[in-house]
């Protein structure tokens, strides 16, 4: 018996040719991808134009004499280099003495802000027990109050306090730095508690397995993995805290002798406001100058630790 092969009928098209590739589809317009790219760059260069024209012109007027500041204010080319202008604001106006009241303040400020900030926020994101999501709330709100609406009772709570302990009453490096602590403490709470939120709980399970306490676990494993959240954090108090003004002159108002214990912004409004019938603009932009250098320079060195940061709960 003979036995029937049946074959099926295969199209020309594929028995010969292989797999037929068909035409892929690119999404959207070119014409229109290339407007919204051009109009993009272009937005971003005048507003990159906006930004560094004025610090720019601020660096440059630093270095040039009263003459020459009133009679060119926009010229950005000084006639002759006058560093005597940084001396005399740094010795004459006591930017030298505010700028080290400033790192003082602002280095504990930033340091519990972000002592306490951490540990408060790895505690709400990674234990659950009752009144969590209150005590998150609570802490959220703080965003929403202005700092103004609380000036009366702060002046008075401080000022009474200051009474019976002089060292958290008012024109007190203590006191200055707890309420920059209480000032930051919202946001870095809210900023971390999202970073904390990300980190693999396997981790922390597998430290806990090889007896790691709470605190060994959260100084050793948890914070040394945040490192990325935390720089990005620090960075926004140091600029938050370092150009604050409006804390320190309620707050700050020594007199007589001690008016050197006020911060680097109450200096630059002495040499704006309060000089009487001289004028001393040279130094007023070598102060500015001066007060606005360490956070340019604190931001470019650490620039791509803060973008590692700022995206590090997104790509995890």
């Amino acid at each position: 018996m003979s036995t029937v092969k049946i074959e099926k009928d295969v199209p020309a098209a594929d028995a010969g040719a292989g797999p037929v590739s068909r035409p892929s589809r690119r999404l959207g317009n070119p014409t229109t991808d290339s407007v919204f790219s051009g109009f993009s760059h272009l937005f971003l260069l005048v507003w990159g134009a906006m930004v560094v024209f004025p610090l720019l012109w601020v660096v440059l007027s630093s270095f040039k004499d009263d003459a020459q500041i009133l009679k060119e204010p926009l010229s950005l080319i000084p006639d002759s280099l006058h560093w005597g202008n940084f001396s005399r604001a740094w010795g004459e106006g006591h930017i030298g003495a505010f700028f080290f009241n400033t790192v003082i303040i602002v280095g504990g400020g930033v340091f519990l802000t972000m002592l306490l900030g951490s540990m408060a926020a790895y505690v709400l994101a990674r234990y659950d027990f009752p009144g969590n999501r209150v005590i998150y709330y609570l802490f959220l709100a703080g965003l929403t109050l202005p700092v103004y609406l609380a000036a009366v009772p702060l002046f008075v709570g401080t000022s009474k306090l200051g009474q019976q302990f002089p060292l958290l009453g008012t024109n007190s490096y203590v006191m200055l730095i707890l309420v920059y602590v209480g000032w930051s403490l919202s946001f870095t709470i809210f900023f971390m508690h999202s970073f904390f939120k990300t980190l693999p709980q396997t981790v922390a399970e597998a430290a806990m397995v090889d007896g790691a306490s709470h605190t060994t676990l959260f100084f050793r494993v948890m914070l040394p993995m945040a490192k990325p959240g935390l720089i990005s954090i620090g960075i926004f108090n140091v600029l938050g805290q370092w150009n604050q003004w409006y804390l320190p002159v309620l707050l700050m108002q020594p007199a007589g002798g001690e008016a050197k214990k006020q911060v680097i912004a109450q200096g630059l409004i002495e040499l704006s406001v309060n000089q009487g019938y001289k004028s001393d603009w040279s130094g007023l932009f070598a102060g500015v100058t001066m007060a606005m250098l360490p956070v340019l320079i604190v931001y470019l060195v650490f620039q791509r630790q803060v973008q590692a940061g700022l995206t590090g709960g997104i790509t995890k």
